[in-house]
C-alpha cells in the first residue's frame, strides 16, 4: 500500500491511498471459505456451490468490506504516525468512475488541519477591568425588597407605581410560559408605565429589549436560558393573576435572625454592610465574565489565521443525526466560527501559560460551587461529609465534569488574562457597570 499526504494549502491537505490486491487478498480468501458451507445457489446442496460460484456471487461484496477495513484502518493509522491536528474527521471523496476491478484501488480523503498561529497576550489592548460597587442607591433599593418581602401583602384592584404583580409571562413562539412575582418598579418605565390601572385578568404585551435593567433578569423571570437573554428582543405577554401593594416589615432583630442567622446582624447598618458585601461579591463574578468576554473578543480580532472553511462547511453536513443540506451547514458554520476560533486560541493560551488541569483542581471548583448553592438555600454550615458526598455524585456524571471542567479552564484564563492582558481597572456603580456591558 502506498499512502501520502498533498498539501493544497496550509490548512487543507489530501491524504490518497493506492490499495493494491496483496494488501486484501489473504482476508478476502478467507472470508469466502467461510462462506462457503453456508453458501446457497440454485441447483446446489448447501455446502456443496463450487468455490468460483460462491466467489462470483459473494466475492465482490466481500472484497468492498475488507478493503474499507484496510484502508480505515490504514488512514486511522496514518494520521497518528504523521501527528495531523485535524479539525474534523477525514472526508472521502467521492468519485463516481472508481472501478472496483482495478489492478490498483485508490482512495482519497480530504482533512481539515488546525491553522498554525501564535498569540500574544500582552498585546496593546483598550480592555477595562470593572470594579463594581453598590452604591446607596441600589442598597436602599434592596433593604425595601426585603421590606415588601417579609412584609403583608395587601390585595389591590388596580395597578399602581408600588403594586407587586403576580401573573406568567408568555410567547409561543419562543415556548416562553412561566408564572412569577415581579414588583412593577423591576421594569423598566416605559414598560412599567403600560401596567399603571391594569385589573386581574388583563393581558399586557411588552418588549424585552431593555425591559430590566440587567438582561440577566430575563432569566429569573421568563426562564430564558442565558445565551440567548442578551439582545433578545421580542415581544411577551404578561397576564395579570393577582396585584399586591405591600405593609412593609419592620427592621428588627427578629427579621436580621430569620435572614441571616441569629444575632449576625445586629442594626439597619450592619443590614446594609451585609447587603453590600453580599452584592459586590456578586458584581465580582459579573465583572469577570465581562471581563473574560471582553478579553476573547480582543484575541479573536486580533488573532489572525485561516480556518479550513469550505472543508468544515462540508463536514458539517455529514455529522450528527441529521444530515444538513449545503445552505443549513453554511448557516452552522457562521454560528459556530467565532467558538471555534476561541477554542483554539483558548488552546494555545493554555500551552503558552503552561495552564493544566488536574482531577484536585476540578474538585476543589465544584466543592466551592456546592457550597455556595447551599448557601442561597440557607445551609450555610454543611459538613464536609454533607458537601463531599454531593461533590462525588456531581463527578460521576460525565456531563457534569465536562462542563465543570469548562469552568475551572476558564477561571485559569482568567487569572492570566488579568496578569498579561494588564486590562485598565475602573471602578464604576451597578448601573454604570450595566450601561458599559449593554449600552444602555
Amino acid at each position: 500500500m502506498d499512502i501520502k499526504r498533498v498539501a493544497i494549502d496550509a490548512v487543507n491537505e489530501t491524504i490518497v491511498m493506492t490499495v493494491v490486491h496483496m494488501d486484501y487478498k489473504g482476508q478476502v480468501a478467507k472470508r469466502i471459505n467461510e462462506k462457503m458451507p453456508l453458501a446457497t445457489v440454485k441447483g446446489f446442496r448447501k455446502g456443496q456451490v463450487p468455490k468460483d460460484l460462491v466467489e462470483k456471487q459473494y466475492g465482490k461484496a466481500i472484497k468492498q468490506e475488507e478493503v474499507k477495513k484496510v484502508v480505515d484502518l490504514a488512514l486511522e493509522r496514518f494520521v497518528q504516525s504523521e501527528r495531523l491536528n485535524l479539525l474534523g474527521t477525514p472526508l472521502a471523496k467521492e468519485n463516481e468512475n472508481f472501478d472496483w476491478d482495478a489492478e490498483e484501488l485508490t482512495f482519497e480523503y480530504e482533512i481539515g488541519l488546525v491553522p498554525n498561529f501564535e498569540i500574544d497576550l500582552e498585546a496593546k489592548n483598550n480592555i477595562v477591568k470593572y470594579i463594581v460597587t453598590a452604591d446607596d442607591k441600589l442598597i436602599d433599593g434592596q433593604v425595601e425588597r426585603i421590606q415588601k418581602q417579609f412584609g403583608k401583602a395587601i390585595p389591590q384592584e388596580t395597578v399602581s407605581a408600588d403594586s407587586d404583580l403576580t401573573g406568567t409571562f408568555s410567547n409561543e413562539e419562543k415556548g416562553i410560559n412561566n408564572t412569577t412575582t415581579i414588583a412593577l418598579s423591576t421594569f423598566n418605565k416605559a414598560a412599567a408605565d403600560k401596567f399603571i390601572g391594569k385589573k386581574v385578568g388583563d393581558v399586557v404585551a411588552v418588549s424585552t429589549k431593555g425591559l430590566f435593567e440587567d438582561d440577566h433578569q430575563l432569566m429569573d423571570y421568563l426562564k430564558v436560558g442565558h445565551d440567548d437573554v442578551h439582545g433578545l428582543d421580542i415581544e411577551v405577554n404578561f397576564t395579570i393573576e393577582a396585584i399586591n401593594g405591600a405593609e412593609l416589615a419592620e427592621l428588627n432583630q427578629e427579621l436580621f435572625d430569620k435572614l441571616f442567622g441569629e444575632g449576625k446582624v445586629a442594626s439597619l447598618e450592619d443590614l446594609k454592610a451585609k447587603i453590600k458585601e453580599d452584592a459586590e461579591a456578586q458584581f465580582a463574578q459579573q465583572a469577570d465574565q465581562k471581563l473574560l468576554l471582553d478579553v476573547q473578543d480582543f484575541l479573536i480580532e486580533n488573532t489572525k489565521f485561516d480556518l479550513p472553511a469550505e472543508f468544515l462547511k462540508k463536514w458539517l453536513q455529514t455529522v450528527g443525526e441529521k444530515k444538513l443540506s449545503a445552505e443549513e451547514a453554511e448557516v452552522e458554520y457562521a454560528r459556530s466560527e467565532k467558538g471555534l476560533r476561541f477554542q483554539l486560541i483558548e488552546g494555545k493560551a493554555m500551552a503558552q501559560s503552561n495552564i493544566q488541569i488536574t482531577f484536585e483542581d476540578l474538585k476543589a471548583f465544584t466543592t466551592n460551587a456546592i457550597r455556595q448553592q447551599m448557601a442561597q438555600f440557607g445551609q450555610t454550615n454543611p459538613t464536609d461529609e454533607e458537601v463531599q458526598g454531593i461533590v462525588a455524585r456531581v463527578l460521576s456524571n460525565q456531563e457534569e465534569v465536562k462542563r465543570l471542567s469548562e469552568q475551572v479552564v476558564a477561571e485559569k484564563l482568567l487569572e492570566v488574562f488579568k496578569e498579561k492582558a494588564n486590562p485598565t481597572t475602573k471602578e464604576v456603580t451597578y448601573e454604570e457597570f450595566i450601561a458599559a456591558s449593554y449600552g444602555e
